[in-house]
């Protein structure tokens, strides 16, 4: 049983016990079958076995302009913002659960929605919950769950001096996914409004509107770079749980660490052809003039030593 259906349960009892403490005691039939009832749920809710976790929520608030104290936000705003944000979440789910192709349909989008279940005061928000279209695993994360967990890193990188986070973070992500962090945070430098954003116990947030428009200079793609190359050398080895991997670029010393992409399922196949020759085709991640991050694309094509003494195109950090 999930928590929702025993939540129903337990507020179905009240209900039958208020509705026999005020029915008359001589209206036999109608106290029968109130008490057929709740004995019934009270044995359904005896029995019952919480199998599913709780929903993943979210809760984004904003300040500025758009905002009317605790009490409102302008509507075009609002509808704006909110959008910007499912999209981004909905791109970044997409990116991580198999890559996300530069245009068409977002794959899967029905699966990675977020409910708006309430309003959120305090400033004026909303609070935002995981849309089940099935049971909720209850030993992992699901993929909106990390969505929702590296947006709000991407935020977290985007104003933090130092870019490493932000580095990490944008790295793995298809360019398309990035692309919608921008159009969330320019949404709100042209309101001239900030956002706090909690997901379980952490928490961003914007201090002023020149943070915000500081942010969408560090998250452009003036700032942060992503550039297909190709690499020529020899895989050192690779982590299948952690997907990530080390390669020894040819003609130089250069060992390589990076991650995985997540449309590679059979991962350990590499490892059958360690110290191989190969080529392989890479997305390097840089923000700025930053350490570059390496995501392995796809797996390279081994041909039994033919590629041996070619010359690659080698990427130099």
């Amino acid at each position: 049983m999930i928590r929702h259906d025993l939540v129903q349960l337990l507020s179905e009892r009240t209900a039958l016990q208020r509705m026999i403490e005020s029915t008359p005691i001589d209206e036999v039939i109608d106290l029968g079958s109130l008490n057929a009832r709740l004995e019934e749920i009270e044995h359904r809710i005896s029995e019952a076995k919480i199998n599913e976790r709780e929903p993943v929520r979210a809760r984004i608030t904003f300040h500025g302009r758009p905002v009317v104290g605790s009490y409102g936000v302008f509507a075009d705003f609002g509808m704006k913002i909110i959008g910007a944000f499912n999209e981004t979440v909905t791109s970044v789910a997409a990116s991580l659960s198999g890559g996300l192709a530069a245009k068409g349909p977002i794959p899967n989008r029905e699966q990675h929605q977020l409910l708006i279940t309430r309003t959120a005061l305090g400033s004026f928000g909303f609070e935002l919950e995981e849309y089940r279209t099935g049971q909720l695993p209850t030993d992992e994360k699901t993929v909106l769950e990390l969505a929702i967990e590296r947006t709000q890193s991407l935020l977290q990188g985007s104003i933090d001096a130092d870019d490493e986070l932000l580095a990490d973070t944008a790295s793995g992500l298809d360019q398309r996914a990035l692309d919608k962090v921008p159009v969330f945070i320019s949404t709100l430098a042209d309101n001239e409004a900030i956002c706090a954003l909690q997901y379980r116990n952490q928490v961003f947030r914007f201090t002023d509107v020149g943070q915000v428009r500081r942010s969408l200079e560090r998250i452009s793609k003036d700032n942060l770079h992503e550039d297909e190359q190709l690499l020529y050398g020899e895989f050192q080895g690779v982590l299948p749980k952690r997907r990530t991997f080390e390669f020894k670029i040819t003609g130089t010393d250069q060992v390589i660490a990076g991650k995985v992409s997540p449309v590679i399922e059979d991962v350990n196949l590499i490892n059958k052809h360690l110290h191989q020759q190969v080529e392989i085709r890479t997305m390097v991640t840089r923000v700025g003039d930053g350490r570059p991050r390496y995501l392995l694309l796809d797996l390279p094509h081994w041909d039994n030593g033919a590629n041996a003494g070619r010359g690659g195109r080698n990427f130099t950090s």
